[in-house]
């Protein structure tokens, strides 16, 4: 455990770059609080004392303004910037080296039994305000940007704006827009087929 929190201060120190020391990052930083919290309810809820989990969790969120449900799975490295208003949801799984913003939402909309929540790869990054709800997957290394609402699930290495959100990029190139002006139309195709069809009857009933 104390190797665990080691090595999350130096991970840390190397992604933020207004951390000053190791000593400031302990004990000032409510995201690492929020984290260790975390770690502490999981095992609680692990050895069957849901009740007792839930109290350390409720507890941490009154301090840190953070929310993370005892029975979510949290890798390694996780870093919650800032984070206040940060809520992760009971069936959330988080692979390692993730990063946070303030205000996020790892939930669920609310249609879902059993696994309800996302579930992002290592190394996913998402931005402040950003809520990602449905028990869908964010592959690694994906970039959620600020404020995006993401519904579906969103490939490995690519990066999602908007509301709803639509990836952008994929390994640091973008993709092209749609073509909205020369897209085809279905409906002018269908009447097209039907305009075709009729003057074949037609050519037939004067044969």
């Amino acid at each position: 455990m104390l190797q665990q929190l080691r090595d999350e201060i130096a991970l840390i120190r190397d992604r933020d770059p207004a951390a000053r020391s190791s000593v400031e990052i302990l004990l000032t930083y409510s995201g690492l609080h929020a984290v260790i919290a975390y770690r502490f309810a999981h095992s609680l809820l692990k050895k069957g004392m849901p009740t007792m989990a839930r109290i350390v969790s409720q507890t941490a969120r009154l301090f840190t303004g953070i929310e993370i449900h005892p029975g979510a799975k949290i890798g390694k490295g996780l870093f919650i910037d800032h984070g206040m208003g940060v809520v992760i949801g009971e069936t959330t799984v988080i692979g390692d080296n993730c990063t946070l913003y303030q205000g996020v939402t790892l939930g669920g909309t609310g249609k879902d039994r059993g696994k309800r929540h996302p579930t992002l790869g290592n190394n996913v990054t998402v931005g402040a305000g950003a809520k990602v709800l449905g028990p869908f997957r964010v592959g690694d290394n994906a970039k959620i940007a600020a404020g995006a609402v993401v519904l579906t699930e969103i490939p490995p290495n690519a990066t999602a704006v908007g509301v709803p959100a639509r990836v952008v990029k994929m390994n640091g190139v973008r993709v092209p827009d749609l073509d909205q002006i020369h897209i085809p139309d279905p409906v002018a195709q269908e009447l097209h087929k039907l305009s075709k069809r009729i003057r074949a009857l037609e050519k037939k009933q004067n044969s």
